[in-house]
């Protein structure tokens, strides 16, 4: 009897597990994934955010143009996108995007999915792909070309020999006139470096393994004369400061409503260059190109002339990473942030940007360092942080002084404040202008129009945003 209900059993099971096996087996095989190809899928990307530095004649050292160019470097190219916002990571953008506004002109970082791409098709071999999917050919100016148009006036500084293991220097360097015979607001201004180092690398961590300028803190100044300042965003002393020049930088485009002055006979002047080797004997200078505003342009909003860092007071232990540095400013007057540039030196590794309206605390953005491509992040229109007076800026650097960070000569050595790369600086240079109560109120109702904002939105850099004034009370009838 057990041997019968025994076999009962059996029989009962292998009713169900017959069909059970043969629909498994019957089922098509999942669907492999569609193969990533040069010509479909990465050339695409190389032209928008690669190919303005990696093409024939550009700073970087090598092309990446054609599969041909590109093929060699798929790995070490899977490798640098794949880096996140640091130092190193390609294309140079080091803003981090999970934290603070993430809306900027002239972006050229990749998505998450872009880099997903770059790393399958680089672990997949690489593969060509149909050359029907491949896009026309990016075309490009001449790199002697100017980014911000045709210049109105280009001053050229004096030649500087760098030898090639020479140590870093800072100072001074000789005022160069202008030439300019007429006040003129300046809408875009352009600085390179040109030198006689050729294309190619050279054994030195600059951009290009070619550039012997790091940066430049200048001004023009309209020299001997007695005459009050026509300019109302000069200083005292008649001159105009002017966005620092930095290895790697862009130009940079003025708001149209805030554009510098530019005075009639004034010269440029700088006391705090820095200048470091690369690795061969090189002769440069810089071209200043400036474009001006029509004539008979006048500002709307005053440049802001506020201090956000430190520069000398900074303590920086050795073989230590992940040391803060902090400072402060406090906003007296309404402020329109137009752009965050962090300063730090060989040991930075990050920088952050945090707004502090009385109880409300925004992190505005924070974004890797790399001391030898500095860059600064131009707001979008629409996202440009509008602050109220009182508001508090606050940035946190973090500093590597450890053997991970390539960029520090030697680690072992406490670092303090000074101007050459192996003293240190922590200072946010972008670029701000102040607003009077009535062209703060128009910039934000401006901006709850564009983005559609309700009191439930919050708008990370405009801590007022939210509250719409309310509508103006009906006049009451008199009875």
């Amino acid at each position: 009897m057990r041997a019968r209900l025994l076999l009962v059993a059996v029989a009962f099971l292998m009713c169900f597990a017959v069909p059970l096996a043969l629909r498994a087996g019957s089922q098509a095989p999942a669907p492999s994934a569609p193969e990533v190809t040069f010509t479909k899928h990465i050339a695409p990307i190389l032209q928008r955010s690669c190919e303005s530095c990696h093409r024939a004649d550009g700073v970087a050292p090598m092309a990446l143009q054609t599969y041909e160019d590109v093929r060699p470097w798929a790995r070490a190219i899977k490798q640098r996108t794949g880096m996140g916002p640091r130092a190193g990571v390609m294309p140079p953008w080091y803003v981090e995007k999970n934290i603070g506004i993430q809306k900027f002109k002239n972006d050229p970082s990749l998505s998450d999915d872009e880099t997903a791409l770059i790393a399958k098709w680089a672990d997949s071999g690489a593969p060509r792909g149909d050359a029907a999917h491949l896009p026309a050919p990016r075309v490009w100016t001449d790199s002697s070309k100017w980014a911000i148009g045709t210049p109105d006036l280009v001053v050229r500084t004096t030649d500087i020999v760098v030898k090639a293991t020479a140590p870093d220097w800072w100072g001074e360097i000789p005022r160069v006139p202008t030439g300019l015979t007429e006040d003129r607001y300046v809408a875009a201004l352009e600085i390179k470096e040109v030198n006689d180092a050729g294309a190619g690398g050279t054994g030195r961590e600059t951009v290009g393994g070619r550039f012997v300028f790091h940066h430049m803190i200048w001004a023009t100044r309209a020299l001997g004369q007695d005459a009050a300042p026509a300019d109302p965003l000069a200083a005292a002393d008649d001159s105009t400061s002017w966005p620092v020049h930095e290895v790697g930088r862009e130009a940079d485009f003025f708001d149209a409503r805030s554009a510098r002055l530019l005075k009639a006979g004034s010269s440029i002047v700088s006391d705090s260059v820095h200048l470091h080797s690369n690795g061969r004997d090189t002769t440069a200078h810089l071209e200043i190109a400036f474009k001006f505003m029509p004539r008979g342009y006048k500002p709307e909003y005053r440049r802001a002339t506020y201090a956000l860092g430190n520069g000398v007071d900074i303590d920086i232990k050795a073989m230590e990473p992940n040391q803060q540095l902090h400072a402060y400013a406090l906003l007296k007057e309404n402020t329109k942030i137009l752009s965050f540039e962090p300063h730090l030196h060989a040991p930075g590794a990050r920088m952050c940007l945090e707004a502090i309206w009385g109880y409300n605390i925004q992190t505005i953005n924070c974004v890797g360092y790399d001391h030898n491509w500095v860059r600064g992040y131009d707001y979008d229109d629409d996202a440009a942080p509008l602050l109220p007076k009182d508001t508090i800026l606050h940035i946190v650097g973090y500093m590597d002084n450890s053997p991970s960070n390539k960029n520090v000569p030697d680690p072992r050595n406490w670092q303090g404040s000074g101007n050459r790369s192996v003293a240190n600086m922590f200072i946010d240079l972008g670029n701000r202008v102040f607003l009077t109560d009535e062209q703060f109120q128009k910039e934000m109702a401006d901006r709850r129009e564009k983005l559609k904002l309700t009191r439930n939105n919050v708008v990370i850099g405009c801590p007022l945003c939210n509250i719409i004034p309310p509508s103006p009370a009906a006049p009451r009838q008199q009875q």
